[in-house]
């Protein structure tokens, strides 16, 4: 094996493979049982898991094991010095009291002596290290050199609760804008200052969600009930968002909504309530906050009963707008027949009905 990567890792991978180990290491594991056991004995540990060939090769002394792999036996293991090594699958500890030897001049910022190894063998090898600090009993998990601390089940449920407060407020925010928007779409007069507020308001229930989902990660078992939370509040907020983006961009592909979507995501909070920033961002220069934009409708159409899943794109075709829609729905209903509506009737009531126009 080579002394060093000479290449970066790969971030795409390296967030996977984090995400692997805090999953093996989230409560409810047999390994999270032995690093609480670890941390309430007031000790240290330095255990690596995976690529074993490769770490074996990085160290030497120490004790050949080979034996199952057990939350006691890891507990005991950790009270010697040196390095614990296990195999990818948490089935056998290979090596106790083990001396790792990584090049010193892999980079990395920590300051521990065990820390610092624990982050050169990361980098060094494939494997995830575990550094269990017994002056601050706190857990680390190290992968390619970064390292992610785990935390206690009661500090991440406060920060659920938190969080849950915020997302539950977003989405009543949220739903009154979007019944407002309806309205305004039907009318035919949204502008650029209507839809800048929305879509602010389905970026920060996105970001909430996609926090509680490292979250739910980290408390595995314990995270099933935030889970069902999470999505109770999310719904179908995620296609709508992505709906209502190719209702107002000049590209209305999904492609193209997708990659604003990314956009917005990586806007300051500040630019993203800017209405000619978004309005940028949409594909259009020069427009403002009063600007007017004539929705395609696809997020309204989706909603009515009676439009069938992929039945909204065919409309839009044929008829460009929802306001031409709403112009051409009752002097010929059968362009809608023809394009396979089972029941023009039924979606026009529904679109006059959210427009309050019809009883």
């Amino acid at each position: 094996m080579d002394d060093k990567r000479l290449t970066l890792p790969d971030e795409e991978d390296s967030q996977e493979r984090l995400k692997a180990a805090i999953k093996q290491t989230a409560p409810g594991t047999a390994l999270r049982h032995a690093l609480d056991m670890i941390i309430a004995g007031r000790l240290g540990a330095l255990i690596c898991i995976g690529d074993t060939e490769n770490v074996i090769a990085a160290g030497d002394d120490g004790f050949k094991l080979d034996i199952s792999f057990t939350a006691n036996r890891l507990f005991e293991l950790s009270k010697m010095d040196g390095a614990i090594v296990i195999d990818k699958d948490l089935t056998q500890i290979l090596r106790a009291n083990y001396h790792l030897n990584p090049d010193p001049s892999l980079p990395t910022s920590e300051t521990g002596m065990r820390h610092r190894t624990a982050a050169r063998m990361s980098l060094l090898t494939r494997a995830f290290v575990i550094s269990v600090s017994e002056r601050r009993q706190v857990v680390t998990l190290y992968v390619d050199g970064k390292g992610h601390q785990l935390r206690p089940v009661a500090e991440l449920m406060s920060t659920v609760n938190q969080l849950l407060v915020s997302m539950q407020n977003t989405r009543n925010q949220l739903d009154r804008a979007l019944l407002r928007l309806t309205t305004l779409e039907l009318d035919n007069y949204v502008t650029v200052a209507d839809v800048t507020e929305i879509f602010y308001l389905f970026e920060v229930l996105m970001t909430v969600a996609s926090q509680l989902d490292g979250i739910i990660l980290e408390l595995g078992r314990e995270g099933r009930s935030v889970k069902m939370q999470r999505e109770e509040f999310i719904g179908d907020m995620n296609e709508e968002y992505t709906l209502m983006i190719r209702d107002y961009a000049r590209d209305s592909s999904v492609e193209n909504a997708k990659r604003i979507r990314k956009e917005f995501n990586d806007t300051s909070n500040s630019q993203l309530r800017s209405p000619k920033r978004v309005a940028e961002l949409l594909g259009y220069d020069g427009y403002g906050d009063e600007s007017v934009l004539t929705p395609l409708g696809l997020r309204t159409l989706s909603n009515v009963s009676v439009v069938r899943k992929g039945m909204a794109d065919k409309i839009v075709d044929e008829f460009g707008s929802l306001s031409q829609l709403m112009d051409d729905i009752e002097q010929n209903p059968d362009r809608l027949d023809n394009l396979g509506v089972d029941n023009p009737t039924i979606l026009a009531d529904s679109l006059y009905r959210m427009w309050g126009k019809r009883a």
